[in-house]
């Protein structure tokens, strides 16, 4: 059978290299056989489609097969307990009994107690003298300048008193009276401080010297002129720790003292402010040093 020029033609298959395509159904026009392109196409889209739903098949069961076998894996019987790898074994984590330690609580010791060292005489040790408590040549309270004068120091109490202080001292065990005197203008003031060997005996002695015929003898000297020597002065009575501190404070032109007369009751004020600031000083002093030591 003859199939036109050129010899007889192969199948055209659009999977095979080189197959000619072809252009009728039988004539020799040159036409193109546009059915017949179409079903080829067809042809090949379906095979297209068949590979792709097949390869993809084939990658679901390898990622499955994957998963299965990491599973296994995962789930195998290796030795271990069960509980999950990368931490120490259970002997050597810590236990759950364990307590933290506990430290004894600690806190600063409470300040000492200036008063303590000026209660009684074993503590207060301090050198002691009408110089150490009543230091320098003159003082100041608020805009007050009050100049220094004569000092003493006595053992025998009684004879540094009057009226009825100098019993009172002997029976309560004073063991020294020092004193000391300041003046203002024509203002003066003699402080006396009597030491006790506790601070019962002073504040005993405060209790029972508080009348006005209880004082201390005023001291002049070194520029301060006589004074409450025969007029009516001004006295106070107080006591802190083992001392008992008195004040006579007036004039020294020998005139009396009136309630009048502020600027007297002022002078005796500021000097038995002075003095009790200056004991509890000297107690301040011992309890630093007992501190730091």
């Amino acid at each position: 059978m003859s199939y036109g020029q050129g010899g007889p033609q192969s199948q055209w298959d659009p999977w095979k290299p080189n197959s000619q395509q072809p252009w009728s159904s039988g004539g020799d026009d040159g036409t193109p056989d546009w059915a017949a392109l179409a079903e080829a196409s067809e042809t090949r889209n379906k095979r297209r489609r068949l590979l792709f739903i097949g390869g993809g098949a084939l990658a679901t069961i390898g990622v499955g097969a994957a998963v299965a076998m990491a599973v296994v894996s995962a789930n195998g019987d290796d030795g271990a307990s069960g509980k999950p790898t990368g931490l120490p074994a259970s002997a050597s984590l810590p236990s759950g009994s364990a307590t933290a330690p506990s430290f004894a609580p600690t806190s600063a010791p409470p300040p000492l107690d200036p008063k303590d060292f000026i209660a009684s005489a074993k503590k207060d040790t301090a050198p002691l003298s009408p110089e150490t408590l009543f230091p320098g040549t003159q003082l100041t309270m608020g805009q007050t300048v009050y100049k220094k004068g004569a000092t003493a120091d006595t053992r025998n109490c009684a004879s540094a008193t009057g009226g009825n202080l100098p019993k009172i001292l002997t029976a309560n065990g004073c063991t020294r009276l020092m004193r000391v005197s300041y003046a203002n203008g024509d203002i003066a003031v003699t402080v006396g401080v009597a030491v006790f060997d506790d601070e019962a005996q002073a504040t005993k002695v405060k209790s029972q010297a508080g009348s006005r015929k209880s004082l201390v003898n005023s001291l002049a000297g070194k520029g301060i002129k006589d004074f409450c020597d025969s007029a009516i002065c001004r006295t106070t009575t107080n006591a802190y720790g083992r001392y008992a501190y008195f004040t006579i404070s007036g004039f020294t032109g020998g005139k009396n003292v009136t309630t009048k007369d502020t600027k007297v009751f002022r002078t005796g004020d500021d000097l038995a402010q002075f003095t009790v600031n200056q004991i509890h000083r000297r107690g301040q002093a011992q309890a630093s040093a007992a501190a730091n030591r």
